[in-house]
């Protein structure tokens, strides 16, 4: 039966082999031959009926479809492809659906009821982490908040001794995987020094640390160090204070709460980590958000793991436990480089999620785990022009048989990846706020990686300014394949926007042919549950 399910993927690898030998192109022959087969192998399809012993949510945070397309391609060409006919590896799975984001009260909407819709079944309105749409915008009262609360998917699987774990490349106490375990109507309380004066609902990071039903949340991994630690403490990697005013150390509150547990921050102690000796593992390695992947060997002062290497790790601990186990993963910061306008960390980022993806299916049993890839919304992203096949998909616009890059009504190249909003608007200046002649050919903006990750906003990015003009710059390809490279918006904005259209959801295991044609988001929630058993 597992053969059967990996026969679609088997049925198209001889195209991307094609697609990465460029002088061996599929001929029509093979086109056809390997579109019949993929139908016999759809045919052979033999759908997982049992209940799932572990469910793994992989969100792509932001990945949108015109994500994952460029992603592929991007991956593809990385790879020595035209990258067209790529597949990053949960494009493999054999089920899929799309998913309507919208919340309660918002057409485009945030992470916070995206993700409570997943992780409960039921929508809610806008910044509300797992509480239903009756609690109003930043309700400072925990009695009002605990008698609207949702019950999350993980804390059902906790209540029937399941072992649990939240991997992400934002705070852990960030808005998506915040939802798992946090009750709030404000998702920006990471710290009780976020909070209004007055309010006594607990803060995220003390709802994480406080939550120890049946031994608590067995695996924490991502960033926001300062968040768990007291404003009379420095950060141990730069120097800076934590942002607890309540003088708690949730760090050992962690160590003292829980039995055989670990509490890492760099990459060294989280290689050390004895998945068979830890069985609570918390690891905080930024005091904000984690580094893009593509910059994180390069720029971590004491090294932090990738997503990949985080979710190995996570289910090495998380299947000790005979019962299973529930394991939500978030690439998070996809969605902070779309808000950048900074296209190539976003790919780079999807691209790493694959791999863990990939990582996952290595290490599970696809007869006992469902495997769930999706996104929480999408983004202003767009993929447009004529580009030949193979054309660089950061690159400019060059289309078949020309010679040359196509050219505008002004005259001008144009790239294939652009923004509708953001700050890649044409007439803007500099991340720096520079001024400087957008039509001479050093006019396009370049991304800005913060120095203090800790200090820059809650997206992990610093506004940017802008310097109103006319007309478009003249590009080159050196220009816009820079890893710092802008992508064009029509609508200068400060941060680029999330969009409203539907989302991907492919998955593979046990109960994942459930999902088919259009669904609301919060379906995702309860086919997790029925293959979990919960519903019987």
């Amino acid at each position: 039966m597992d053969l059967l399910r990996k026969a679609l993927p088997a049925a198209v690898a001889a195209l991307v082999t094609a697609g990465i030998a460029h002088a061996a192109d599929p001929t029509p022959q093979d086109w056809f031959k390997n579109g019949q087969a993929t139908v016999k192998a759809s045919k052979k399809l033999d759908p997982v009926r049992s209940r799932a012993k572990n469910v793994i949510l992989f969100i792509g945070d932001g990945m949108g479809i015109s994500t994952i397309t460029a992603s592929r391609i991007y991956d593809g060409q990385s790879k020595g492809g035209h990258g067209e006919e790529n597949s990053l590896s949960f494009e493999k799975f054999p089920y899929s659906a799309l998913s309507k984001t919208y919340s309660v009260d918002q057409q485009t909407p945030d992470s916070a009821p995206t993700m409570t819709a997943m992780v409960t079944g039921v929508k809610t309105i806008g910044d509300s982490l797992s509480v239903n749409q009756y609690v109003a915008h930043s309700e400072p009262s925990a009695s009002v908040v605990s008698a609207n609360r949702l019950t999350t998917i993980l804390e059902q699987a906790k209540a029937r001794r399941l072992s649990v774990g939240v991997v992400s490349t934002a705070r852990i106490t960030h808005a998506t995987p915040a939802a798992c375990y946090a009750h709030t109507a404000n998702r920006d309380w990471e710290a009780d020094s976020d909070k209004p004066d007055g309010a006594t609902v607990p803060d995220i990071a003390a709802q994480l640390i406080d939550f120890n039903f049946n031994g608590g949340i067995d695996v924490a991994l991502g960033g926001g160090r300062t968040r768990f630690i007291p404003n009379t403490k420095l950060d141990p990697e730069y120097g800076v204070k934590g942002k607890r005013k309540d003088n708690r150390d949730l760090t050992q509150d962690w160590l003292a709460t829980r039995t055989n547990a670990a509490y890492v921050w760099n990459l060294a102690d989280f290689h050390s980590v004895d998945p068979n000796k830890v069985d609570h593992l918390l690891g905080l390695f930024e005091p904000s958000h984690l580094h893009y992947e593509a910059d994180r060997v390069s720029s971590d002062k004491a090294g932090e793991p990738s997503l990949t290497e985080m979710t190995a790790k996570a289910i090495q601990i998380l299947q000790k436990n005979g019962k299973g186990y529930f394991l939500m993963v978030e690439a998070g910061r996809i969605d902070h480089a779309h808000h950048a306008g900074n296209a190539y960390r976003a790919l780079t980022d999807t691209q790493q999620l694959s791999e863990a993806v990939q990582a996952a299916v290595n290490a599970t049993d696809p007869e006992e785990t469902l495997i769930i890839v999706t996104a929480d919304h999408s983004h202003t992203f767009t993929i447009g022009g004529y580009p030949r096949r193979g054309n660089p998909i950061l690159g400019l616009i060059q289309g078949v048989g020309a010679t040359s890059p196509d050219r505008d009504l002004m005259g001008l190249p144009y790239t294939t990846l652009n923004y509708a909003n953001g700050p890649g608007y044409t007439g803007a200046s500099y991340a720096d706020g520079k001024k400087a002649n957008p039509l001479q050919a050093a006019g396009p903006k370049s991304f800005t990686i913060a120095t203090a990750p800790w200090a820059s906003g809650s997206e992990g990015h610093l506004p940017n300014a802008y310097d109103p003009a006319t007309g478009r710059p003249a590009l080159t390809q050196a220009i816009v394949q820079n890893s710092n490279y802008l992508q064009e918006s029509i609508i200068p904005l400060n941060n680029e926007t999330h969009a409203a259209e539907d989302v991907a959801i492919l998955a593979t295991g046990p109960k994942a042919y459930l999902f088919r044609g259009i669904i609301e988001q919060n379906v995702i929630y309860h086919v997790m549950a029925e293959a979990f058993g919960f519903n019987h």
